[in-house]
């Protein structure tokens, strides 16, 4: 006769422990590659994006070596002149206004001579002869620099001359200030890329339209 088995018995055989379970889940996690185990990530991927800055003028680059230059060799008065050149330029490239071309440049230069000029005269009237000596060092350092900036500098006298030409040409209408200095100062105009003084124009066109009314 089979011996009967108790009732629990069969409970046992058809569900194992959960030691055995526990077992049986940490042999086969053993047993997975790792990469399986790793908890997925993430990856944030960003491109870089550069900006290639636009090469400084060629005569701020010139500058900036001549710098350097007068530096080893101890000249004091180019030294003051670039220095208060370049200073002028870094303040510009801090506004709206920043100095971007060999035009901009010659026309600081031109008022840098200017301001010179002005503290040749308040010197020479206070007679600080010593002062309008060295003023005078640093204005031939400005005007060395203005020659060679290959900017065409335009006085009164051109200017009106220009302007005269320019409005005796114009024959859409009746000239007025706007079409002008529009004429003027146009790509192909006779102004383009000419040092002048724009305020001095304004003025002497105003005159020469008068004149013809």
């Amino acid at each position: 006769m089979a011996t009967k088995l108790p009732t629990y018995a069969f409970k046992a055989l058809s569900c194992p422990s959960q030691t055995l379970l526990r077992q049986t889940c940490y042999t086969a996690a053993a047993t997975r590659p790792q990469w399986l185990l790793q908890k997925p990530r993430h990856q944030l991927t960003s491109r870089a994006y550069t900006t290639e800055a636009a090469p400084p003028p060629p005569l701020l680059a010139k500058l900036k070596g001549d710098l350097k230059a007068a530096m080893k060799a101890k000249d004091a008065t180019r030294l003051a002149v670039l220095r208060s050149v370049l200073s002028a330029t870094l303040n510009a490239s801090k506004t709206d206004s920043p100095i971007k071309t060999d035009l901009q440049l010659a026309a600081l230069l031109h008022k840098t001579a200017r301001t010179v000029n002005e503290a040749i005269d308040g010197f020479r009237e206070g007679g600080r002869q010593d002062l309008v000596e060295k003023e005078q060092a640093q204005l031939v350092v400005l005007e060395e620099y203005i020659a060679g900036s290959g900017i065409q500098s335009i006085g009164e006298a051109g200017l009106r001359k220009i302007a005269q030409d320019t409005v005796s040409a114009l024959k859409d209408g009746p000239p007025t200030l706007g079409t002008v200095m529009k004429t003027l100062m146009a790509s192909e105009g006779p102004l383009h890329r000419k040092q002048f003084d724009a305020s001095k124009l304004g003025k002497i066109v105003k005159e020469i339209l008068k004149e013809k009314l």
